[in-house]
């Protein structure tokens, strides 16, 4: 058996050096420091939020509210809506069905009836959520129950009266929001919820709802009575009379409000017409309103038609939150201000004011975001 000896001397070797470091580490022992109140501070306690107290008003709650983000963005925004009614300038709401079906239709019938509101343009999904409010108090079936039986939007009343509508408007040269609506009035007798219906009030009051159609999308298109014609000619006339609206929206404002894709490309349209035809648009202020940010919203409505000048806000949030605390702040804001006593029909010259130009988006902390415009409030 072999063993191995080791000398004193070897195991008492003084261990080599390591090797000095690649990179030696940066002396901070010259940094230059200044006194902390010297600095410019985004936060200060003065923007903090205020505790609760019960039987407080609204108006006290959302002063309440933190100074910051959000919450700025919010202010900015209604503060913006509340100007252009005062000037007699367009608010227009693009939207899509979802606010429809949690239950937001009451609040933008409100919206419209206070002349806040003075457009609304919604997809082909809209129409149908709102028609069956209107006529049976209740909507948005429940797709994966029916979707295996096949019975998924066979509904017989929707696609039969809402086709009906629709064709009844291409034969009187009206767009689909106008044709549906008017169809709701006369016969307002079957439809015993008609005061919740956007679609009736719009008819009823003179305020244009649109309405944008992308065919195959919606389950009225796949009932016998749905006619190609009379769905392309009805959305077409929509989408001149939207770009109608858009075009006197100098000083005006556009929110949209949950469409992912179909409202944002429409608008960017509008826009882009009305700009070709001589109306600028150069001081606008739009808003992008969803539980989710998307390209195409922040893209085609905050940025690019604000990239001239104008304001751009961005709000995350849920809708059945979101709006009903957007509208008591603009309700908030106008309390007690004059209305306009002049209404601006499509087309009519703006008036300009006195005003400077709107400044450019920033979102309450001192960043500008995306370029001239584009506001982003972060939740």
């Amino acid at each position: 058996m072999c063993c191995v000896k080791w000398s004193k001397s070897r195991s008492l070797r003084t261990p080599r050096k390591p090797p000095p470091p690649a990179v030696r580490p940066l002396d901070v022992s010259r940094l230059k420091t200044y006194p902390l109140n010297t600095r410019r501070s985004k936060v200060g306690i003065a923007d903090g939020a205020v505790p609760w107290t019960a039987g407080r008003s609204l108006s006290a709650f959302l002063s309440a509210l933190p100074a910051t983000l959000a919450v700025t963005t919010l202010r900015n925004l209604a503060r913006d809506v509340a100007a252009a009614r005062q000037r007699g300038r367009p608010v227009i709401l693009g939207m899509g069905a979802h606010p429809t079906k949690v239950g937001l239709n009451p609040v933008i019938v409100d919206l419209m009836r206070r002349e806040i509101v003075t457009a609304v343009a919604v997809n082909g999904a809209g129409v149908v959520h709102d028609f069956e409010l209107a006529f049976m108090g209740h909507t948005s079936e429940d797709v994966e129950a029916e979707i295996d039986s096949g019975r998924f939007g066979m509904a017989e009343e929707t696609g039969r009266m809402v086709n009906e509508a629709i064709m009844e408007g291409m034969q009187q040269g009206i767009g689909i929001g106008e044709a549906v609506g008017h169809y709701i009035l006369r016969r307002r007798a079957r439809f015993p919820h008609w005061t919740t219906s956007f679609l009736a009030t719009g008819a009823q009051r003179g305020i244009p709802v649109t309405v944008h159609v992308a065919v195959g999308t919606d389950i009225v298109h796949m009932h016998p009575s749905a006619d190609g014609a009379a769905l392309g000619a009805g959305s077409l006339l929509d989408f001149r009379k939207l770009a109608a609206v858009v075009s006197t929206m100098e000083r005006g404002v556009y929110i949209n409000l949950g469409s992912a894709v179909l409202l944002p490309e429409v608008f960017l349209k509008a826009v882009t017409m009305s700009r070709n035809l001589g109306k600028p648009l150069k001081h606008i202020t739009t808003a992008n309103m969803d539980f989710l940010p998307h390209y195409r919203p922040l893209t085609n409505v905050v940025k690019r038609p604000t990239q001239k000048g104008g304001r751009g806000y961005s709000l995350t949030g849920h809708h059945e939150i979101m709006l009903p605390l957007l509208a008591a702040a603009i309700i908030e804001e106008l309390d007690g201000r004059p209305r306009p006593l002049v209404k601006h029909a499509p087309g009519a010259p703006c008036d300009q004011g006195t005003e400077g130009p709107l400044s450019q988006g920033r979102d309450g902390m001192g960043h500008g975001h995306g370029g001239p415009g584009f506001l982003r409030a972060q939740e």
